[in-house]
Formats: C-alpha cells, structure tokens, sequence
C-alpha cells in the first residue's frame, strides 16, 4: 500500500495529464471552429453582408448558456468565453472587407 503523499502525487499526475489532453482538445476545436467562422466570413464579404449578425450571436449566447448550466459549468464565464471568441470571428471578418 503506497503512503498518503505517493498517492496524492499520483493522482496529481493524472489530473494533469487529463488536463493537458483537454487543452490540446480545445486548441484543435478551436482552430476547426475558427476554419469554419473564415468560410462564413469570405462568404460575407463576396456577398457584402455584414461582419456581424447580432441576432445569431444573442442566440448562440443563450444556447451556450444552456449548454453550461447542463454540464455544470459556470454559465457568465460560458458567455465571457464565448463573447470572446465571438469578437475574435468579427475582427476576421472585418478584415476580409477590407
């Protein structure tokens, strides 16, 4: 049987290792969401709509809020989050138009 500390530190290892596959998980999805949000923004500007849509952005805020409170995740940092992102897709497409 291995001592108090031996185990903690093994568990510690653990968590650590689940936490950096996560992050690698987060990197990648975000980069197959950012090739997506870069399709719709070539798509505006070839078709000169607008760099944002409000309306869909309120929605997916909503629709991510839901999903947090589901997976018990703090629901004002799931739309910080996902505030950011979205600004982040805008200025992308800003650019396009230029």
């Amino acid at each position: 049987m291995s001592d108090p500390v031996t185990r903690a530190a093994e568990l510690l290892k653990e968590h650590r290792e689940s936490i950096d596959r996560l992050d690698a998980i987060l990197v990648f999805t975000l980069a197959e969401r950012f090739k997506h949000t870069q399709g719709v923004g070539r798509l505006k500007a070839e078709h000169d709509l607008p760099p944002s849509d409000p309306a869909r952005e309120a929605r997916q805020i909503e629709r991510l809020e839901k999903l947090a409170e589901e997976a018990k995740l703090d629901p004002a940092f799931a739309k910080k989050f996902l505030n950011f992102i979205i600004s982040e897709v805008i200025r992308h497409h800003e650019k396009l138009q230029k």
